[in-house]
């Protein structure tokens, strides 16, 4: 409705018809107004259904005034609200005020709020993105913390949402944490890098005793074996303490039979040489045979110590042993032929109390062991062969002197045979051989004196009489 026709309402007449027909309201007043006159209704009348057509306008235009006012209230409630969620997130991203203010030249709410969503739009993107980017470093540092104290770890939103409800999203927190991150990627490397050089120490051990590796770590973690990744390999401090312990006890294992294995092929060793064994029958037993000369870190050939190594060996040992008792008896006979010889070139009387009947007889009747008798030969024939050294001297003079001897009896002969200058074959060598023994002969006294002597020497120093053939000079 026009001003004129609101200020008609509720007057007189004369006041209704100056109605204005210029305005759409206007006419249809003056329309209205009309009708009624048509039907004859009262001017009272007229005047209370203007009043009550007025009334009616006002409650249009009451309502219309409530329903801008609580639309300008709304907005200005967005407008804050979305002002306010900007500070927030500016504060919480920790970005530059100054980049996201929405401008005050914008008048009216609506250029407000207009100003202001893309800014919103704008952060809230950057603050889900932030929101990630925290997820991500938050999930990897828990889950190196789970593998370091060997916690299971299993990812969900549980992070995500702390993350949602977190007032501080900015870059000098997000750089802490990946600062952290990198810390505990150090120390998982570190950890790793120890885990490999324990389980490879382990392998190595492992294989010198013949030990069963996979079950070995298995029994430490069962992720330290087989085709599992580094990312799902335990590093956890229960598993390095774990590999610890399983290192230092398979080294004292190793040790326990090192110990072991060389005392077992010393007895080889011993029975090999005392048998006499062949380069042929040592072969199968060399590398076992190397253990005794070297120490506990050189021994690394694969299960050179284990269980079913050792008990090979020892049952070489077993057998050996049972084919010594065998042998022994030709073995200790060989060995008194030996020391015989070695009197016999020296002219000197063997040892009765390993004489071969006397030997045999001791063996058959078990009385001793094959071994006493043995090295008490070899001892004997040590003692001979020094004694032998030590007669050297004398016993290349008494031959000396005993080819002498011949040659004496040889030239007796030849001064009685009547026929020594007849011109026969030979003749002359004899002639030659006579005179050099008349030359010899002459220094048999020398000889004598000599050998005496030297005799007489020998007794004083060794204290004991000069035997040959079991004969005192």
């Amino acid at each position: 409705m026009g001003e004129t026709a609101m200020a008609g309402y509720g007057l007189d007449r004369p006041a209704r018809c100056s109605v204005s027909f210029d305005t759409p309201c206007g006419s249809l007043l003056r329309e209205l107004e009309q009708i009624w006159t048509e039907i004859g209704e009262r001017e009272q009348d007229k005047d209370r259904m203007f009043q009550e057509l007025e009334a009616e306008c006002m409650r249009v235009y009451r309502r219309k005034v409530d329903s801008a006012n609580a639309d300008r209230s709304q907005l200005r409630q967005s407008v804050m609200a979305k002002e306010a969620e900007l500070k927030a997130l500016v504060a919480s991203i920790g970005e530059n005020t100054t980049q996201f203010k929405v401008n005050e030249k914008h008048a009216s709410l609506k250029e407000q709020l207009a100003a202001v969503t893309p800014l919103l739009d704008d952060l809230r993107a950057m603050k889900e993105e932030r929101i990630k980017q925290f997820s991500n470093v938050q999930s990897q540092i828990e889950t190196i913390n789970a593998q370091i104290s060997d916690h299971n770890y299993q990812h969900d939103d549980g992070s995500s949402k702390r993350l949602n409800n977190d007032h501080d999203l900015s870059t000098r927190r997000l750089a802490d944490l990946q600062m952290q991150l990198r810390n505990l990627q150090k120390e998982k490397s570190d950890r790793l890098q120890k885990v490999f050089v324990y389980v490879d120490e382990v392998h190595c051990l492992c294989a010198v005793l013949g030990m069963d590796f996979a079950k070995t770590v298995k029994d430490v973690h069962p992720s330290l074996h087989g085709t599992n990744s580094d990312n799902s390999t335990n590093i956890s401090d229960s598993t390095l303490e774990g590999l610890t312990q399983t290192i230092l006890k398979l080294k004292a294992e190793k040790r326990t039979r090192v110990s072991k294995l060389q005392e077992i092929v010393g007895k080889l060793h011993k029975l090999w040489n005392l048998m006499e064994s062949t380069e042929q029958e040592r072969r199968h037993f060399s590398e076992v045979a190397a253990v005794l000369g070297s120490s506990e870190e050189e021994i690394t050939s694969p299960s050179v110590l284990s269980l079913e190594t050792i008990q090979e060996t020892e049952e070489e040992v077993e057998r050996l042993t049972k084919q010594k008792a065998s042998r022994m008896k030709e073995l200790v006979l060989k060995r008194r032929v030996e020391l015989e010889n070695i009197c016999r070139n020296a002219h000197m009387e063997p040892d009765t109390s390993t004489a071969p009947e006397k030997i045999v007889a001791l063996i058959d009747s078990g009385l001793v062991d094959p071994c006493e008798l043995l090295s008490n030969i070899e001892a004997q024939i040590a003692k001979a062969n020094e004694e032998s050294h030590t007669r050297k001297d004398i016993m290349e003079r008494v031959d000396k002197w005993l080819s002498a001897c011949d040659e004496e009896t040889w030239l007796e002969e030849y001064n009685q045979d009547d026929n020594r200058y007849s011109a026969g074959r030979g003749a002359h060598l004899n002639l030659k051989r006579a005179e050099k023994a008349r030359l010899l002969v002459q220094k048999i006294p020398t000889m004598i004196d000599n050998l005496i002597d030297k005799t007489f020497a020998w007794e004083d120093e060794s204290n004991t009489p000069f035997l040959y053939d079991g004969v005192s000079h």
